[in-house]
């Protein structure tokens, strides 16, 4: 089946002979010396490289295969290798592998790698010892500056690919054909803090995407929360100001628990809405995988007519939508701060791709005021309730970078990056960021050539008539370096007023010039409002202790009081119960309306409520990529834990033993179990559900080590399913749960041991199913009491 590049072909080809094929076929860069041309110059380099470069295939474009418990290892030894995927093969003309030599940048071999060059064994080392100079200069300049924002972050390769022909709405290239998988490098990211911060603060998340499409790159540069905190791009640098470490001692970290922030956030009635999404469960996500991304901006798709809609993007998570616990956030930054980062990659590794549906919301140009608010506004969304979310196709991440520098730290995103049938709107916010990110990524990245970059590179052909400049790469032969030109071939060439390629579309546009803002924009709190309302009862209490714990780390209290006598004009018992420890006055509403920066315009909304808002009650139901503790010490019972875990295993969740120490330990029978990890090394903050087999005397040990009944109760605080069998219900004893407590607290699970001896393992099962049904919950946020358990 012939097919243009990008495309994947639905044939199988031998592993080996298609990896050898795209070394030897696949187009080299302009001015890139071939991985082959420069292996010649070293023969014996060559000979050792070369076979292991043929027989190595990565291909991001494949089909994920069925993964079973055997072959979940191999996964990342051997990628799947039907079809092709040009990105990847652009890639590997830039990819190295070790090799049993080491040289210098110019190719010289070097015989010592251990020993600068000396004046005899004990003397001073020789200036002339260029080895020396080249390795330790180049260390030297390792380090670039890091993103002014989003400086933390990891990504993953893999593809899109549409369900239909959006064709109606759009000539973008890459949403036409279902037959196309398009590759795509998405980086997820916070937002505050330094790239040495923790994954788990309390932040929006980054969540960008660059689709490799024959037209060029688009990149859909959003976050996990559909709103910003700002209207207009002028007080960009004064939130990021505000939000940073204060700058006098550099503290606090990738936190906006502190004076600056909140003194700019309750002196910006704008971001009120903001200030709910983030003192929300949103932005403490269990995993990249668990939350949703949003373009935030609205977009313009153009058809081939010229015909325009507004769009708004959304990214739905197949696994659904989950946050931590505030206080598992806090613990989690301690224990394992690359918590987050750790989990895409194993789960990429383990062949437990993730997966998003791409929606939009469509709403045609003659709809535009239809709302009631402005749909240019950055600090709104439009309720799906009043414009469904159409599902249109679905992202796949199958695969790690191979060097996290090189990709992830180098890639360039820039929301002014479209192609052919996406526009941009005027929303001011986004007007700011198509200059910025231009601006950021020459500073950043050491100059305008950063698009030849192997990871930002298109994968369809670019020329122009731009040169030069610090590292550039493609070689542009012949005199001519302007246009229009007529010395290549004797005819005029001229690139004037053409209808092909991207065109803007013809938007009237209102005189006169001003500095001002739209009072279209002026409602800061309805939208707020609905937020709130729109949330569950747990999700509700969340929030209020999000903002609780946020203002009590300011110590001015006129910061305290402004900002809750603003959140007065979103719910006025949310304001009460936020003012409630902070030691200041109830909240004020008419204080607030008397601040300058107040606006009193007030939208009104056809609905209370949008059910769509909430996290609970999202994702496919299933318990897949779920991490289960099974702690264990000498004495548990082994017999009744096998086929719980098995069933457990099958419904695609992952299994660790968690003992006291390394090594083994005994069952009642015993047989030894392997034990992955202990209680302290990776405790219960590291894990989605804590099974506690059954086994009399390991019960009995367990129930006398602290850190074992600490892990137990940390669980139970941070409303994890929880399993207990036969005596393993001992862990519970410290809660007041037994064997025989009715009703047993949400999500919490007590059963006798199962008989099992007779190869009936009914009840074993029947346990599993029950345990399996309350992990698929995620938490039980209903339960009660939390608070005063001691862990």
């Amino acid at each position: 089946m012939k097919t243009r590049r990008g495309v994947v072909q639905n044939q199988r080809v031998s592993p080996s002979a298609t990896s050898y094929r795209r070394r030897r076929e696949a187009p080299t860069h302009r001015g890139a010396r071939p991985l082959r041309v420069l292996c010649r110059e070293v023969p014996k380099l060559w000979d050792s490289i070369a076979p292991s470069r043929r027989a190595r295939t990565r291909s991001t474009f494949s089909e994920e295969p069925p993964m079973t418990q055997q072959n979940r290892a191999g996964v990342r030894r051997q990628k799947p290798a039907n079809g092709t995927n040009a990105k990847q093969e652009q890639l590997s003309n830039f990819t190295t592998d070790h090799t049993p030599l080491i040289t210098t940048n110019q190719g010289v071999q070097i015989p010592d790698n251990h020993n600068s060059l000396r004046a005899g064994a004990r003397g001073p080392t020789l200036l002339e010892d260029f080895i020396l100079r080249e390795k330790i200069t180049h260390f030297d300049h390792e380090r670039i500056p890091e993103r002014v924002v989003h400086a933390r972050g990891a990504a993953a390769h893999g593809y899109f690919e549409v369900y239909r022909s959006m064709s109606q709405f759009t000539c973008a290239d890459f949403l036409q054909d279902p037959a196309v998988k398009t590759p795509v490098f998405v980086r997820f990211s916070t937002v505050a803090g330094s790239r040495g911060s923790a994954d788990t603060v309390r932040d929006v998340r980054g969540f960008a995407v660059k689709f490799y499409t024959q037209q060029g790159n688009y990149d859909l540069v959003g976050n996990n929360i559909p709103v910003f905190f700002i209207q207009d791009a002028m007080k960009f640098p004064d939130l990021i100001h505000s939000v940073k470490p204060e700058p006098n001692n550099e503290i606090p970290q990738a936190a906006s628990a502190h004076d600056t922030f909140w003194d700019f956030a309750s002196l910006m009635p704008e971001s009120t809405h903001m200030l709910m999404w983030a003192m929300s469960d949103r932005a403490i996500p269990r995993s990249f995988r668990m939350m949703e991304g949003f373009g935030i901006h609205t977009f313009r798709f153009i058809n081939a007519r010229g015909e325009s809609h507004f769009v708004k993007f959304h990214w739905k998570p197949k696994l659904g939508i989950h946050g931590l616990a505030w206080d598992e956030a806090q613990k989690i930054a301690g224990k394992d701060a690359d918590f987050h980062r750790r989990d895409l990659w194993e789960a990429i590794e383990n062949g437990d791709f993730p997966e998003w549906e791409l929606g939009v919301q469509l709403i045609p140009n003659d709809k535009e005021h239809a709302f009631g608010f402005d749909l240019l506004d950055p600090t709104k969304v439009i309720p799906e309730e009043m414009v469904p979310v159409q599902r249109i196709g679905r992202m796949v991440l199958n695969r790690n970078p191979e060097n996290f520098f090189a990709e992830t730290e180098q890639v360039a995103f820039h929301p002014g990056h479209v192609v052919p049938g996406i526009d941009f709107t005027n929303d001011p916010l986004l007007q700011g960021r198509l200059f910025s990110y231009t601006d950021t990524q020459i500073s950043r990245l050491g100059g305008a050539n950063f698009h030849e970059l192997p990871i930002n590179r298109g994968v369809c052909p670019f020329h122009n008539f731009q040169r030069d400049g610090m590292h550039r790469m493609t070689i542009a032969r012949g005199q001519v370096a302007y246009e229009p030109h007529s010395l290549i071939d004797g005819k005029d060439f001229r690139v004037d007023g053409g209808s092909a390629g991207f065109q803007s579309f013809p938007e009237d546009l209102e005189p006169p010039k001003v500095r001002r803002r739209s009072p279209s924009f002026d409602d800061h709190f309805t939208q707020a409002r609905l937020f709130f309302n729109s949330q569950s009862a747990p999700e509700k209490e969340h929030i209020i202790a999000g903002f609780r714990f946020e203002l009590s780390k300011c110590e001015v209290p006129a910061v305290r009081q402004r900002m809750v006598d603003n959140l007065a004009h979103v719910d006025e018992k949310l304001a009460r119960r936020v003012a409630e420890p902070l030691g200041i006055n109830p909240p004020d509403a008419k204080a607030a309306a008397g601040r300058a920066g107040f606006r009193d315009h007030r939208i009104t909304m056809p609905i209370e409520e949008s059910p769509a808002l909430r996290m609970v009650d999202t994702g496919d139901g299933s318990i897949k990529t779920r991490k289960i503790a099974i702690l264990v010490a000498d004495g548990v019972d082994s017999a009744s834990l096998r086929p719980i875990r098995e069933a457990i295993e099958k419904a695609g969740a992952q299994c660790k033993v968690v003992g006291p120490q390394l090594g083994t330990v005994a069952s009642a029978s015993k047989r030894q179990l392997d034990v992955d990890a202990t209680y302290v090394n990776m405790p219960s903050v590291m894990f989605d559900a804590v099974l506690v087999p059954a086994g009399a005397q390991g019960a009995a040990a367990m129930s006398s080590n602290g850190d074992a009944v600490h892990f137990v109760l940390e669980a139970y605080k941070h409303c994890k399913a929880i399993c207990a069998v036969g005596e393993g219900v001992q862990l519970l004893s410290t809660l007041g749960i037994g064997a025989d407590t009715k009703p047993l607290p949400a999500g919490v699970i007590v059963a006798p041991t199962p008989v099992t001896n007779l190869g009936d393992t009914t009840a074993a099962t029947q346990i599993a199913q029950e345990f399996i049904a309350a992990i698929a919950k995620h938490r039980h946020w209903d339960r009660a009491n939390v608070e005063s358990v001691p862990a």
